[in-house]
């Protein structure tokens, strides 16, 4: 049977608020040439400025090397206390000042998975990318193989990793503020953990000057932390050809922001753009419950089980975001490849609840399975055929 795009509409009595008003989204205007912002809580974008244009990354490209070593940590194949030798070669391609950011490692130093992701994440060092590359894989390009098949899976389609650390590699390496809003907000939903122990760290301390022998501390680069309530990462990234970009994210009251600046002029400007337009996301939007925790929204036909369908319910508290003070008028409809092919375990996702209003972007929030649907028996798997062919 062929599975086919389902849409079914929803009355308007499933959704907890409904009412007969308009909403235009909130203006915001920045000087950032490239933008945007998304309520992970609810799927709503909530900002896009030429967000899909291919830009270099310069060291946000490092977020994917830390997703692809927390992907390795969660597998088995890499463990935070495995060490890595620093290769003479290596040390001397990312050490001095035309190497950019550096963990200050030393030739021949054994370093921890885990340090050299503090120094990738706090200190953006190139040389901690390089090595954690080299000692994960064998070689970097053999890592940054890995970082793209990571793209593909989460749908990175304008995405493509030619270093383990954003350096400028005549054009290999671009991304979109999309697609990093998206790879940012899988590191948060896939290994909450990793990121809660790894991103929040305002600075970190390793190597030591020269001469004095002094411990090198250096702060992290992020502008919301500390200054945004909930701010929790991730990255920043400067080079000449990209300017100061940020990818950000924080958490107030049960909503998740994700946004992303490009192509600032400063880093003073950066962290100003960062921070205000956090602030607006946070301020002019809030969120609207619509369905409660567990309240089943409809049904999915179900292929070959021993059921011909299976209830979906929210899985937890569902809310849109609207603008600040408004009550804008919902409608909902349920979207799903159906029929859905059993067997299907309880709690699996199956189903989307897709919320609009007037004037206000689109909203996905996910549905799941109420119960399990077994394979259906000899018989039932011989009539299904016999539909089929009527």
């Amino acid at each position: 049977m062929t599975k086919l795009l389902t849409v079914l509409a929803l009355p308007a009595a499933v959704l907890a608020v409904a009412y007969p008003a308009l909403a235009a989204a909130p203006q915001f205007d920045t000087p950032a040439p490239v933008a945007f912002m998304e309520d992970l809580s609810s799927g709503a974008v909530l900002y896009a400025k030429d967000a899909d244009r291919r830009m270099p990354p310069a060291s946000m490209a490092k977020m994917m090397t830390v997703y692809t070593a927390f992907q390795m940590i969660k597998s088995g194949d890499l463990k935070l206390s495995t060490e890595y030798e620093v290769r003479p070669e290596t040390w001397q391609r990312w050490h001095g000042p035309a190497a950019g950011s550096t963990m200050f490692l030393s030739v021949g130093e054994r370093v921890s998975v885990a340090n050299l992701l503090y120094g990738i994440v706090t200190l953006s060092g190139n040389d901690a990318c390089v090595v954690l590359a080299e000692g994960a894989s064998g070689t970097e390009q053999a890592f940054t193989e890995r970082m793209n098949e990571n793209a593909q899976k989460l749908g990175l389609t304008n995405s493509h990793f030619g270093t383990s650390n954003g350096w400028p590699d005549g054009g290999v390496t671009y991304v979109t503020a999309r697609d990093l809003a998206k790879l940012a907000a899988a590191t948060i939903t896939e290994f909450p953990q990793l990121y809660k122990q790894f991103y929040s760290r305002r600075d970190f301390t390793w190597g030591k000057t020269m001469g004095a022998g002094q411990a090198i501390t250096q702060a992290n680069r992020d502008p919301l932390l500390g200054r945004v309530a909930g701010a929790d990462g991730l990255k920043t990234g400067h080079t000449d050809e990209a300017g100061y970009g940020f990818t950000g994210s924080a958490e107030q009251n049960g909503r998740r922001l994700v946004m992303v600046v490009a192509g600032l002029t400063s880093f003073n400007q950066r962290a100003q753009e960062s921070i205000r337009f956090m602030e607006w996301g946070f301020r002019a939007w809030q969120a609207r419950p619509v369905v409660k925790a567990g309240k089943t929204v409809g049904t999915a036909a179900v292929q070959l089980g021993d059921s011909n369908e299976v209830e979906l319910v929210a899985p937890k508290a569902l809310a849109v975001t609207v603008p600040s003070g408004t009550r804008p008028q919902l409608s909902g409809k349920i979207v799903y490849d159906g029929p859905v092919k059993a067997p299907i375990k309880q709690g699996a996702h199956i189903a989307d609840l897709v919320v609009s209003a007037p004037g206000l972007p689109e909203q996905r929030m996910p549905l799941v399975a109420a119960r399990d649907v077994g394979q259906a028996g000899f018989f039932g798997r011989a009539m299904a055929g016999l539909r089929g062919l009527f």
